[in-house]
């Protein structure tokens, strides 16, 4: 059923307020602005399913965000990252409590990138059609084809959800499902971060001013594509912030004849805004900024970081889960020199931490079993 209206929107609201968990996905279009343009939310429950057409002229979605944040009901969704993102700019509040499917699944065994096709074929049974994937979700009226998709999207994961919650209850793993959703959840993953920005851009240079000037572009561009709703790209590409705060120019001239800044660039609005940018960086005091350095590893850091990997891949399945929820190479790499890392605390630690303690202690050791032809770590 579709939804266009706020009166029927408010309707279904009322049902969904007696639900558990409601299963949730959207539908939603981001080439060319900086914030997800919301064109569907699929909702289900009760073995029934509906469309919320987000582009339907008036349509107020307040109640449905009253659902996401009434507390006593479950919000279902598989790989939410996105979802999530697109519902706390629109909300300014968090959807919870959550369940993502994806990282129940890696709880339950599968790699950490299952798709929702083979959960819906391992769990009900049934090959979807995935052809619609790719297609223009802002024309309207939808096709048949667009709405029997968008709806599988909330159907079958209400199935999935029961029996993997039967799964993972039934393990005693309830506890790593809800410390991953509060993670899921914290605001500070979907606000912009400047020097996570800086580090995927992997900035060359280490001079404190070049950073600083580096890190002032980059706070410029978001501010100012966020304004604009237009793409970071849009508005200035890495390549030219790294050029121009490797170069520092001084004016509109040194400005153009960097090699990144389009023609006539500093003629522009754009270009005028990031030239005050320029001069106000320049009479700041450099700040500091720790950006996320390569781990370098001695000959002897790399060999025991192999053990701990081989220990990790033998203890994730025994225990049937996914690797990359216990532990990532940065992870194994930082413990590795000597740092903290997260598998030291919490179920990690129960399930693969100790393991790698005993393993420091010579207390563990790896053994080929030649029935099951796999290795095994044993207690020595």
């Amino acid at each position: 059923m579709m939804i266009k209206t706020t009166e029927k929107l408010n309707a279904l609201c009322e049902k969904l307020k007696s639900a558990r968990f409601i299963t949730v996905d959207t539908e939603f279009i981001r080439e060319k602005t900086y914030y997800p343009v919301l064109c569907l939310i699929q909702v289900g429950m009760n073995k029934k399913a509906w469309i919320i057409d987000t582009l339907a002229e008036n349509l107020d979605l307040t109640a449905f965000f009253d659902i996401l944040k009434n507390k006593n009901i479950i919000k279902v969704f598989h790989a939410c990252r996105q979802d999530i993102e697109i519902f706390y700019h629109l909300m300014h509040k968090m959807p919870e409590p959550i369940f993502d499917t994806q990282v129940g699944a890696m709880v339950c065994g599968y790699n950490d990138n299952v798709s929702y096709q083979q959960l819906v074929k391992d769990y009900a049974g049934i090959e979807l059609d995935k052809g619609m994937r790719i297609t223009d979700w802002t024309h309207r009226p939808l096709s048949k084809e667009q709405e029997k998709y968008a709806l599988h999207d909330v159907l079958e994961l209400q199935d999935i959800y029961q029996k993997m919650m039967d799964e993972i209850c039934q393990a005693n793993r309830l506890d790593w499902i809800q410390e991953e959703m509060q993670h899921l959840t914290r605001p500070d993953l979907y606000e912009p971060n400047i020097t996570h920005i800086m580090g995927k851009m992997h900035v060359p240079f280490k001079k404190k001013e070049n950073l600083h000037l580096c890190a002032r572009l980059c706070q410029w561009r978001e501010n100012t594509a966020q304004e604009k709703d237009r793409p970071r790209k849009y508005i200035l590409t890495d390549e030219a912030i790294l050029e121009i705060a490797a170069s520092t120019p001084k004016n509109a001239k040194e400005l153009e004849d960097l090699r990144t800044i389009p023609n006539g660039f500093s003629k522009s609005d754009l270009g005028k805004s990031l030239l005050k940018t320029l001069s106000k960086t320049a009479t700041e005091t450099p700040q500091e900024w720790h950006l996320p350095e390569k781990i370098n590893l001695s000959a002897s850091q790399k060999s025991w970081m192999e053990a701990l990997k081989l220990l990790l891949n033998v203890v994730c399945e025994q225990e049937q889960v996914a690797a990359y929820l216990l532990a990532n190479g940065d992870d194994l790499a930082r413990y590795a020199k000597g740092q903290n890392a997260p598998f030291m605390t919490g179920w990690r630690y129960r399930l693969f931490g100790q393991k790698v303690k005993k393993l420091m202690e010579g207390k563990l050791a790896f053994f080929y079993d030649p029935e099951q032809h796999t290795l095994v770590v044993r207690s020595v």
